[in-house]
């Protein structure tokens, strides 16, 4: 009989299919419709450090105007904060009592402030896990790369500090080399890093001439990116479980990203066009495939194409773009 379970995070789960941090995932009804639909895991809606401090400013602002004492401004601003945060919590506790499926907390930072109350809160509401999704953009000209990748690395160890529960990085593409970041991830603590995160990205209305939002979804093609460096990550550094995610749309793209290495595949804007269903149709795919090559479990195909020196490492690096090319030109 063909089995699907994994372990991820030291959680044992029953499939490779993790919902990811969206819109999707902060009604704990849809949390249920994903799970019935096959979802082994579910990361709840990411807290973000920017709406913390964007609902707080927003409210002592508007009351620094009625209020002229210090003392009323400082309690309405630790208010504010903290109903924010326990909205969060809420629902993580509610989820945590519906689903049988693993609940992963999804806190998004640029600094590391904040975090350890927010760390300790969501381990007591019963969240399985957490899920850093850091994103910093680099506009100081007088900031180093290295400067900036050490803000990474600190705040994994704030969070680290303050729970007891794994934890893992969501980090986006740009490093100069993502090899040594993972492993520098891995060596404080990390206990998984999910390759890519997908940035909000900007695009330029020329009727408006304003700043609008790209196309949210992804779509099967940016898979491509994922998938090279799920395969070099997951053959170069061991001990780290691999997420993959951006661009999984189908069964065949989750079956690509476990052959490259990945342990788990994170899936968010399919179910967005397609609705929970889409995870059985996943799985049926996932099955078949196996069936047909008389793979009992995962294990016994994950990581077969990762690059490793049992394989040809050209195929994920350089070499392969030049033949390509030159054949094509």
């Amino acid at each position: 009989m063909t089995k699907l379970s994994c372990e991820y995070m030291g959680l044992s789960l029953k499939s490779p299919f993790v919902v990811a941090s969206s819109g999707l995932t902060q009604s704990v009804d849809k949390m249920k419709e994903f799970e019935a639909n096959g979802a082994s895991a579910i990361i709840v809606k990411s807290l973000f450090e920017e709406q913390i401090r964007n609902e707080v400013h927003h409210i002592t602002k508007k009351e620094a105007h009625n209020n002229s004492y210090p003392e009323a401004q400082e309690y309405i601003h630790e208010y504010t904060r903290k109903n924010t945060l326990e909205k969060h919590i809420n629902i993580i506790s509610k989820a945590k009592e519906a689903l049988e499926i693993p609940v992963i907390a999804s806190i998004s930072c640029i600094t590391n402030k904040e975090w350890e109350e927010v760390a300790k809160k969501v381990e007591e509401a019963g969240a399985d896990a957490i899920e850093i999704n850091a994103f910093i953009i680099p506009t100081d000209r007088n900031q180093t790369s290295e400067e900036i990748e050490k803000r990474y690395i600190e705040i994994l160890k704030t969070v680290k500090s303050a729970t007891n529960l794994p934890i893992g990085m969501k980090i986006g593409s740009n490093f100069t080399n993502i090899v040594r970041m993972v492993d520098q991830l891995k060596a404080y603590g990390a206990t998984s890093v999910t390759l890519f995160n997908r940035f909000y990205e900007p695009d330029i209305d020329i009727e408006t001439m304003n700043i609008v939002s790209s196309e949210i979804f992804s779509n099967s093609s940016e898979l491509r990116k994922s998938l090279r460096w799920v395969g070099i990550v997951s053959g170069y550094v061991e001990g780290i479980d691999i997420a993959a995610s951006t661009g999984i749309h189908n069964g065949e793209d989750v079956i690509k990203q476990l052959l490259a290495g990945a342990t788990v595949t994170q899936m968010c804007s399919t179910l967005y066009i397609h609705g929970a269903q889409k995870l059985s149709e996943i799985e049926s795919t996932l099955t078949s495939w196996m069936e047909k090559w008389n793979f009992n479990n995962i294990n016994e195909f994950r990581g077969r194409l990762s690059s490793n020196p049992e394989m040809d490492q050209q195929l994920f690096e350089r070499a392969q773009f030049m033949k390509y090319f030159s054949d094509h030109i």
